[in-house]
């Protein structure tokens, strides 16, 4: 049994209550959609308090974090409850006993179950941000309404441009303060859509809000008349997720080989792996890279459960009829459909996690999809300037939280896709090869793609 706070009490409720009794079953629960976002700011923005106010709101808020989180604001000397201390929380408050995920927050509504990444605004946390950007559906970038776009403002956006989140909400935060000014909304609007134009934005909402009051975060403001969209929460149930993954070509790492001899699957060889673009059908006729050698599938297993279709994000099991001589790292894609790219020197934006910089001429591991190989570093192109965005060329490291232009040289031909058009198989890890600690985070791309902003 559970207990879950709204504003009107302690609700306790099960799992496993009937949807007719206004439960949801555990199976309903764990078959919900998923989405991933991304929140983004310069610091008193209003991160906190706007994630605050999500779950607070949302009555996602069980009853001990609620008191804990009570107590903190009185011996602040808050009058009323401080909802950022939900994700914020001081130091000397974590060391009196409230535990607090500053990284990653969980919640459901009966429409769909969300991850939050909040991440940090500071210059120096742009590792964190890739970190926790970086399998985000949507990215919230808050703007304080009394200080219009800042360069921070244009860093997220960057950053939110160059991992291609797919959608990206601009929350104008605090507009309490401004007096619900529509001139003022209008206004960081039609600048910021000037940068977006540049940066090739997707898919941008623009939402006036105040995290501290709830205005458009859960429900819609009556402050705001001249405002007719959704609210934060209302958009964040109702965005399309892996949409455009069922789209593009059919992408299949193969991570294990399972093969069986018992009575119940005897003589079995499966494929496993996680679906990482498209949809693929029992019949499909596939091709196996880099072996090209053809096979089809005569059965798609999810667990004990046979389908005839999986599309991605699926973690599903292939049978296939013909050629079995497949291994972890290989990839499956559909005959005729577009193939990916085969190439051992490839471009990288690179986030850079370390504090060891990278120079030319090192040697790393490197982690694709499933497949696994060693990588020298040939050139350097450029580095990026995160806040003004200009590139800085004749550069010969790169430093922890610097963003770059590099070529590598692969041991083995990689197979992939720019990141451009696929986020999975356009995305790459680099591995220390004596302390085994993830360095970089690469996202390939191509010389009509490269990055080469001045805003």
């Amino acid at each position: 049994m559970l207990q879950q706070i709204n504003t009107s009490g302690i609700k306790t409720f099960h799992n496993s209550a009937p949807a007719e009794e206004g439960g949801q079953s555990l199976t309903g629960f764990l078959d919900m959609e998923l989405l991933r976002f991304s929140t983004a700011g310069s610091v008193d923005d209003g991160k906190s308090t706007l994630i605050g106010r999500l779950l607070y709101d949302s009555k996602s808020i069980f009853e001990d974090q609620l008191l804990a989180v009570q107590e903190a604001s009185n011996r602040l000397g808050n009058e009323e409850i401080n909802l950022a201390l939900l994700t914020d929380g001081l130091r000397a408050e974590r060391e009196q006993g409230i535990t607090i995920d500053v990284a990653y927050r969980y919640f459901a509504t009966p429409k769909r179950k969300f991850i939050i990444a909040d991440t940090p605004g500071h210059i120096e946390y742009t590792r964190n941000m890739v970190t926790g950007a970086s399998t985000a559906d949507v990215a919230i970038i808050l703007i304080d309404a009394r200080n219009g776009i800042v360069e921070q403002t244009k860093r997220h956006s960057y950053i939110a441009s160059l991992l291609q989140i797919p959608n990206v909400i601009l929350a104008i935060n605090k507009m309490d303060l401004v007096d619900f000014s529509e001139e003022v909304y209008n206004a960081i609007q039609q600048e910021f859509e000037g940068i977006a134009g540049k940066l090739k934005l997707k898919n941008i909402h623009f939402i006036p809000i105040s995290a501290k009051n709830g205005d458009n975060v859960v429900d819609a403001s009556l402050h705001t008349p001249w405002y007719t969209g959704k609210t934060i929460l209302n958009l964040l149930e109702s965005i399309p997720v892996h949409q455009i993954d069922n789209e593009i070509p059919p992408r299949f790492p193969v991570q294990y080989v399972i093969e069986s001899q018992n009575e119940q699957y005897p003589n079995y060889k499966g494929f496993a792996g996680r679906i990482s673009g498209g949809v693929f059908n029992v019949g499909d006729i596939l091709l196996a890279l880099p072996s090209n050698r053809l096979s089809t599938i005569t059965a798609i297993n999810e667990g004990p459960a046979e389908l005839t279709e999986a599309f991605t994000p699926q973690s599903v099991t292939f049978k296939l009829d013909g050629n079995t001589d497949i291994k972890r790292g290989d990839m499956l894609v559909r005959l005729n459909k577009k193939y990916p790219k085969f190439s051992s020197t490839i471009s990288l934006q690179v986030s850079w996690l370390n504090a060891k910089p990278l120079t030319v001429g090192a040697k790393y591991i490197i982690q694709h999809t499933t497949d696994e190989t060693q990588a020298t570093i040939l050139d350097i192109r450029y580095k990026v300037n995160i806040n003004t965005l200009e590139n800085i060329s004749e550069v010969h490291s790169v430093l922890m939280n610097d963003i770059a232009l590099i070529t590598i040289k692969t041991l083995k031909p990689l197979k992939y896709d720019d990141y451009c058009e696929n986020r999975i198989t356009g995305s790459l890890i680099l591995i220390d090869e004596n302390t085994f600690e993830t360095v970089g985070a690469g996202m390939i791309v191509t010389d009509e793609e490269i990055f080469s902003f001045n805003i």
